[in-house]
Formats: structure tokens, sequence, C-alpha cells
């Protein structure tokens, strides 16, 4: 018999429940008593979804109420001292270094959050000491879950992040200067003590996540995968049987680095189907293969007969006793469930699958390859039907679009001027200061503004109703900002339900939802549209606000708009169509929107391309190349149809400037707003040693906390700042938007900000 496995489940549960909760426990709303019982009700409801499907192994230790890699840094007793001396309770502690705390009279900023590979998804850093020591909580997360799942009749499989893979991904502290694999003999103790109490509950097996192996990695982290699983092996039957999991990508670079005689192995076979061959021929003689076919990070129906002879496949190379069929990777990338949909055009919601959906898709497979296709026929018929059906859909193709495109030109990715011209002419026209302050764009959503949306998007008040509304809004963002004294202002974006969703709303080729939420860190979750065919423009999307906003600002404003890739990277992307040819089309329509902003009289334009890291492929060679090529045309064509006088700022998050420095470099752009405020500033040095020209806005401060930092504290990132950066180079802004804070933090905030870049232009103008 081929079994079905699902390597994690979404957490946050149908309507966003495991949000409302946290939060209202974060504004003192909610017990951390009814905080937890929500939990627990939320996991047990998302096993029994699994179940009820037909899925044969199913997931523990997959939910978090923030996110899991904090809890193992929780469980492992990782947490810097700065938290467990602060006196919190346990779950306030976990909170604290995921968002950071500043009450009762604890004033900690959280830890480095960064994304999950090349996904959307944020993970918290594993932050680490020279003497670090590692101890196992008294109550281990993956056991007690275990234990929870046991008791509700449902055996799972505990999910751990690997040794090797938690400790590659973590970080020095500040001030620290230990490489974080050296503490590999230290941490292990804690994982096989961790193990050993899992199979005394009853676990038979574990998912022990080692994702990193898909990377090009260094020589030390090579060498500490087979001390640490032989090391496991030497425990035999003293802990569960190991499933050795990878995803994202291939592992046949690394292939001499997968244990000879672990249980099962998982690849990625959705991202990765060339790699079957040559891992399963790697496979110890008993070693199980995890095949995973159904696709964990897109929202598409699997194609069932494809999937299917993959399984096959592997079946004829190691036989049914040695196959297990699953998802590629955790379903938490996608959204709950397509049930929820009640909105959507049939035709288009016949295409999708989320998780839910996934996991009767991924029974059926396993019903297929062990009983036969005539087992699952109808399933088939309806699935081939289907993908017929999208293939051949009038939605998916515009022949206006595909002309457009093969009339692009080189002088298409081009400004007219050097940067030394340009900048000389900007300054000319918007007469900055030195250390200009600005923020990234959006401001506090409040709740009223939520309320006349959503009135407005039920026609409970007309056009012109909310357009008063949103004017109104705008009136009271550049009032606010001329008493903060900032000098290049936005409109806050009051319009705006999302970064990405309100473009796709204003583009033909885009789907949308009202319900597919996907977490993307701790609370904060978004709905990404979905390409479903051509992208175009039919109108502009963001000019009338932002003309109205010049008509009443003092100082140069911003127009804002996300940049093609990051429409691309945070929509669920067609996988009918390469993604190059995705992203230029949105360029090209973004490229209208910029010329026509300029036209309107915005003198400053900021595309926001936050997600161009997060879709740099994983290994180092000829495809990253071939992807910074098309991501960087893609935001060129976008940006360099205006004037040299006009100034085009763009926006990054968490980004790793020096694996793809000279991509950043070649999109020109004016200014570059990035996330430092986290990061060591040593991280800068490579816009010296790269003799950068262009300005910067490195972030003071973290928005994704709710502490205000002080002046001091800003003053003291700034002068960091300056061992790297020019002053005339230096712009001084938050580290993103600040659309999920509230209007008191913000403006505490900011006019720390304002009041700590006076200081340093009064310092520099003497």
């Amino acid at each position: 018999m081929v079994q079905s496995a699902i390597l994690g489940f979404p957490r946050m549960g149908v309507n966003r429940d495991l949000k409302k909760a946290t939060e209202a426990y974060w504004a003192g709303n909610l017990s951390q008593e009814d905080l937890l019982t929500e939990a627990k009700r939320l996991r047990l409801a998302h096993w029994n979804i699994q179940k009820d499907a037909g899925v044969d192994i199913i997931p523990s230790n997959d939910f978090a109420l923030y996110d899991q890699v904090l809890s193992h840094i929780q469980d492992f007793g990782a947490a810097p001292e700065r938290y467990t001396n602060s006196n919190l309770n346990p779950v306030d502690e976990y909170f604290a270094m995921g968002r950071g705390h500043q009450k009762g009279g604890v004033d900690v900023s959280s830890l480095e959050m960064v994304k999950w590979f090349d996904s959307n998804y944020h993970y918290v850093k594993p932050t680490l000491q020279d003497n670090q020591t590692f101890k196992l909580s008294a109550s281990p997360k993956a056991v007690v879950e275990f234990k929870e799942a046991k008791e509700a009749g449902i055996n799972t499989r505990p999910v751990l992040v690997g040794p090797v893979s938690f400790l590659h991904l973590g970080k020095a502290d500040r001030g620290q200067s230990v490489d974080p694999i050296d503490l590999l003999e230290k941490l292990l103790p804690v994982y096989e003590q961790l193990l050993v109490q899992l199979k005394q509950a009853g676990a038979e097996t574990v998912q022990i996540d080692e994702p990193v192996l898909v990377f090009d990695l260094p020589s030390k982290t090579k060498a500490a995968f087979k001390p640490t699983y032989e090391k496991f092996a030497g425990l035999g039957d003293k802990i569960p049987k190991l499933v050795f999991t990878t995803y994202f990508g291939d592992i046949v670079h690394n292939i001499d680095l997968v244990p000879k005689d672990i249980y099962a192995v998982h690849i990625d076979l959705v991202r990765n189907p060339e790699q079957l061959e040559t891992v399963a021929g790697a496979l110890g003689p008993k070693t199980i293969l995890s095949a995973g076919i159904v696709d964990g990070r897109n929202i598409w129906k699997t194609n069932l007969k494809r999937a299917i002879e993959i399984a096959e496949t592997a079946i004829q190379k190691l036989g049914k006793d040695r196959v297990i069929v699953a998802t590629s990777s955790s379903l938490l990338h996608t959204p709950h469930t397509l049930a929820s949909e009640k909105k959507l055009d049939p035709e288009i919601a016949d295409w999708f699958s989320f998780a839910s959906e996934k996991a009767g898709e991924i029974a059926i497979i396993a019903k297929a390859v062990t009983e036969g296709p005539v087992a699952v026929r109808e399933a088939l018929e309806a699935n081939a039907k289907s993908m017929n059906a999208r293939a051949t859909s009038k939605r998916t193709n515009d022949p206006k679009v595909k002309d457009r495109q093969s009339k692009i030109a080189e002088s298409d990715y081009n400004r007219k001027s050097e940067f030394s011209t340009r900048i000389s002419q900007q300054q000319k026209k918007l007469n900055l200061p030195l250390f200009p302050t600005t923020t990234i764009g959006s401001f506090p959503q409040t709740k009223e503004i939520r309320v006349q949306r959503n009135k407005f998007t039920k026609g409970e008040i007309t056009e012109a109703q909310y357009d008063k509304f949103i004017e109104q809004e705008i009136d009271m963002n550049v009032k606010i900002q001329d008493e903060l004294d900032l000098d290049v202002y936005v409109h806050g974006e009051p319009e705006r339900n999302d970064m990405v969703q309100y473009f796709g709303e204003r583009l033909n080729g885009y789907a949308f939802t009202t319900h597919a939420w996907v977490q993307s860190y701790g609370s904060r979750c978004v709905r990404p549209p979905i390409v479903v065919g051509d992208i175009s423009r039919p109108a502009p999307m963001t000019v009338k606000e932002s003309k109205y906003a010049v008509s009443v600002s003092k100082k140069p404003m911003k127009g804002m708009l996300t940049g093609p890739i990051t429409c691309l990277r945070w929509s669920f992307p067609r996988d009918d169509v390469h993604q190059s040819v995705q992203a230029e089309q949105l360029a090209l329509a973004l490229r209208d929107e910029v010329i026509d902003l300029e036209k309107a009289g915005v003198d400053v334009i900021q595309v926001d391309e936050p997600a161009l890291r997060e879709g740099l492929p994983l290994r180092s060679g000829k495809e990253r190349e071939a992807y910074l090529d098309w991501a960087v045309k893609a935001f060129r064509l976008a940006t360099v149809g205006v004037e040299d006088s006009t100034q085009i700022h763009s926006h990054f998050c968490y980004s790793e400037f020096q694996d793809f420095f000279h991509a950043i470099a070649a999109l020109d752009a004016d200014v570059l707003s990035i996330e430092n405020s986290k990061s060591d500033a040593k991280l800068l040095s490579v816009f010296v040693d790269s003799a950068y020209p262009r300005h910067i806005g490195p972030g003071v401060y973290d928005i994704h906390s709710p502490r205000i930092p002080s002046e001091q504290e800003i003053k003291d990132r700034i002068e960091e700042m300056l061992q790297y950066l020019k002053p005339e180079q230096l712009w001084i802004d938050p580290d993103c938007g600040l659309k999920t804070r509230q209007w008191k933090e913000t403006k505490e905030a900011l006019i720390n900000m304002v009041n700590a870049a006076k200081f340093y232009r009064a310092k520099y103008a003497k």
C-alpha cells in the first residue's frame, strides 16, 4: 500500500481565527487561557480535515502561535537573555521575541525576521551567543501536541526543524562572533532528548526538516550532516523512525549528504521533478521515498494524471512498499479551503485547489497507485475535464498583450541620462535638505477606513461618498506630515486594501478571492490575487488619489506603486507560462501608470520591489543570473519612461544584498529604501565596497513591532550607517510601511526619527 502524507497545514483557520485570537490577546481583550484554548481547537479541526480527506500521515507540531522556528528557539532554551531575564511568562516571552515588548517596565525589540527560503512566509532567526547553551523545555511543544492529537484518536507524525537547518538558518547575536554551526555538539543532546520523549509518547515516525540541503552549502554545514544523523541512528529504537525532509529545490548536488540508513527521504518533485531518478538511485536499500507531487506553494488544481505518472515511476524504481505520495512542502503557503469562495466565477474556481482540497488530491493519488486508476475513475475524469477547460479558456490569452510584448526595444530599458545628471535636476526641483526624511508609503489603516471600504464594496455608500472620505483621509495624512515636518510626503494609501491586491483588482488577467488568506508572518495574513491570464492595464490605477495629494501638499509627494516582480511573487502566478513573461506584462502596465503619474505632477515615484530577493533562485549559477536578468529588465521597463527630473525610488524588505548587489545597482533607481533596522549595519558595507553612487534609506526602526524607538536609539542607528554611507547619500525613514501600526505609536516614532535627522543635519551643516 502506498500511503499519503501532508507535510504541514495552514494555521490560521477557515476564518483567520488564530489571527483574531492572537490580536485580541495582544490588545488585552482575550485571556491567555482562552488564546491557548482557541489554538487547541484549531489544531484539532485541522487534524480532522486531513483525516476526513483520507490522508494517512498527518503532521503535528506544524502549528505555531507566531512561527514554527520561534517555537523551536523557545523549546530549545535558545532565547537570548534579554528575553528570559524580563520575567515574562512563556507565552509573552515567545511573542516578545516575535514582535517586541514595551510595557510593564519591559522594553525589548524583536528578533530578526527574514523570508523562509524563496516563499513569502517570514521566520524568526535563531539568534545565538558565544557562550550559548541549550536546554529542552519541561513540556516540549512537539510532545504536547502529539499527545493532544493522540487523545483525540489521531496518530500524527511530529514535525521538527532539523538541527543542521536550525543552526544554518540562525545567526550570531549583535556583538557576538559565534558561527552557529559550531554549536552543533551542544544542540544535539536536546534533539536526542526530544526524540526519545516523542518515542515514549508513542510517535512511530518524525518528520525532520532539513530544507537547507537545497542550498549551495559551506563546507562546515555540509560536514555537520554525517555526524548528526549517525548519532541519531546510533540511538536505534529509542527514537522514532526519521523522515529526512527537503523542499523548495533539488538536492542532487548534495546527494552525498543524505543519510543512507534513514527511514525515509522526502523530495520536492513539483519544483524539481528531474531529481527523482538520481535521488531514488542514491537511497539506501530500505529507505522509503516520500514523493512531493502535490504543490504546497500554489493554488492550481493538481494534474492528477501527471502526478500519478510520477508516483508510478517512483514505484517502478523502488516498489510500492518504499513510496509515500505527499505534498511538495507544507501547505502553510496555501489558503485554507476553496469551499469558502462563494463569489468566484465557477469557471475559474474549477481550476483551483486550496489546502483542504489538496488533502483530498493526495489521498486520491495514493488510492490510484495502490488500487489502480479504476478505483478513482470519476475523480480522474473530472480532473482531466478541469485541466482541459483551463488550457482552452479564452480568459488566458490576450493577443494585444502579446503583440505589445513583441515590440519591446532595448531602449525601453534605459533612463535618458546617468544618475549624476538626474540627481542634479532632481535636487533643483525638489530642494531637499541633507538627511531627507520620508516614510515608506502606507499610514495606519484605521477601523474607520476599513468600515468605509466595506460599505463601498457592499454598495452602501456611493463612489462619490467614498472618494470624499478618501480625500479627507489624505488631507489628514498631509496635515500630520506637516506637523511632523517630514521632507517628502506620502498620501498614506487609505484607499488600498493590500499593496498587490489593489493593483491586481485594476488589471486585466487577475482573479480574486474573498477568504483565501495566507499567513505572511505572525498574525499578518495576505490574500494573494491569482494570475489567470495575460495582464494589461485598462485604465489609470492610482493617478486620481496621487493627483489630489499633490494638490493639497506643500512638499514633494510620492506616488506609490508596487513593482512588477512583487506583483508577481505576491500573487499566485500562472503555472502554464514562464514567470518572466508574466513579469514583463506587469511591467508594461506599470510603465503606463508611472508615465501618467508624472504627467499628473507627481515628481517622486516609488516602485516597491520587496519580493525581488525572495524570487532569487536558491542556488547560484545560470538559473539565478537568468532570473536577475529578467527581473531587473522588468523593473527598468516599468520605471525608465520618465524625465530626468522625476525621482524614482524603490523599497526592499529583509534583503541580504550581498547575494545580488549587482542586480540592485542595475535597477538604476535614484533612491533605495531598505530594511536594515534589525540587521547588522555591516551589511551596508557592500554599498561602500561597490562604490554605490545613488541614495539610500536603510530603515532606522522596525515597524513590525509596536514598541517606540527613542530618539537616541535612532541617532545610534544613523551613526552606524554613517560609517558606511556618505551624508549626502543617506535618507532617514522607517524600515517599511506603517499600515499595521496604530497612530499613537506611529506619530511618536516619527517625531523621534525627524528629531534625530535634524540633529545630524545640523551637525553636518557646520
